[in-house]
């Protein structure tokens, strides 16, 4: 009897520590491997509540003893019992702590990771508000680049087309001076060949054709003095008869009819016309005889050429040449 209640006594005392130990070690292990939420599920399975059915097989002991324990015995009994249950409840009680310590390590590292996972986020979050920042001010740089490219491009062109008109006014100016400068010589030439010209014009008019040939000279002077008394008897003729024609025409009378008076009005009109331009005549002549005693006669007054002797010879007096004459 005392040997199966030994017996009795000792197995419920080794069962509930064989069966507890896995499951005070499983969670550690589990915890240790895995992250918070396995961590969790592991709590969750511990069988914790399993220690009343453990206490069944001290229960049914005292069923299977064949005589009824001692006093002694039953206080023994009722000792190791109270020993057990309260080996028990220390075990469960160290099995909770365990498993409060596991759910607070688990939930300090799931909050751990929580914010872990917070601070990751956080930190892509930061990065990507940076990324983006960065980006913009790229963007905004390249757009002030390329503003400050096309200013500058602008700024270029409109540099390039002040220059290109200053270069094209530069040129027009060289160009009008150019032009002036041709149009100054050309009127220098002008003005020089004007004054060729009226210094030739002038010394054609000063000039003295035949002034070194003195016999010429004197013989166009002694014609022109013989034309000069044979004008001067002509003139007095012309004059004497258009006197003697108005005498006759106040003395005698003539008939009106037949045309008598009307014609000799006439011829005494064309005698006094012709003594008039005989006079014109003899003031030519003196015109020439003046000019050959200070030896221009000869000389052209259109073109200031000198006239040819045949021609003065042939008509006293003249004072055009023949070209000159022909083209009045």
């Amino acid at each position: 009897m005392p040997s199966t209640a030994k017996n009795t006594k000792k197995a419920p005392a080794k069962k509930p520590s064989a069966k507890r130990m896995p499951a005070k070690k499983a969670p550690v292990k589990k915890l240790s491997a895995k992250r918070a939420p396995v961590a969790k599920k592991v709590v969750k399975k511990a069988p914790v509540k399993r220690a009343p059915v453990k206490k069944s097989p001290a229960k049914k002991a005292p069923t299977r003893k064949s005589a009824a324990p001692t006093s002694a015995q039953r206080a023994a009994a009722a000792k190791r019992a109270a020993a057990a249950k309260q080996k028990a409840a220390a075990a469960v009680r160290v099995a909770r702590e365990r498993d409060a310590r596991a759910k607070a390590a688990a939930k300090a590292k799931a909050a751990a990771a929580k914010q872990k996972a917070a601070a990751a986020v956080k930190a892509q979050k930061e990065r990507a508000a940076k990324a983006k920042a960065a980006a913009k001010e790229r963007e905004v740089q390249r757009k002030a680049r390329e503003k400050a490219a096309a200013e500058s491009k602008k700024q270029r062109e409109i540099e390039a087309k002040r220059k290109a008109i200053e270069a094209e006014k530069l040129r027009k100016l060289r160009e009008i001076d150019r032009r002036n400068q041709e149009e100054l010589k050309r009127q220098e030439r002008r003005e020089a060949e004007e004054r060729k010209r009226l210094e030739a014009l002038e010394r054609k008019m000063l000039s003295k054709p035949y002034g070194s040939d003195i016999a010429f000279l004197e013989e166009l002077r002694g014609l022109l003095l013989e034309t000069r008394e044979v004008t001067k008897v002509d003139i007095a003729v012309m004059e004497s008869e258009a006197d003697e024609m108005l005498v006759d025409r106040e003395r005698l009378e003539y008939d009106d009819e037949d045309g008598s008076s009307v014609a000799s009005d006439i011829d005494r009109d064309q005698k006094k016309d012709f003594a008039s331009l005989l006079r014109l005549k003899v003031d030519e002549i003196d015109v020439a005889l003046a000019r050959i005693d200070d030896g221009s006669y000869g000389r052209c007054d259109e073109c200031y050429e000198p006239i040819s002797k045949p021609r003065l010879l042939a008509q006293l007096p003249v004072f055009m040449c023949v070209s000159c004459r022909a083209s009045v």
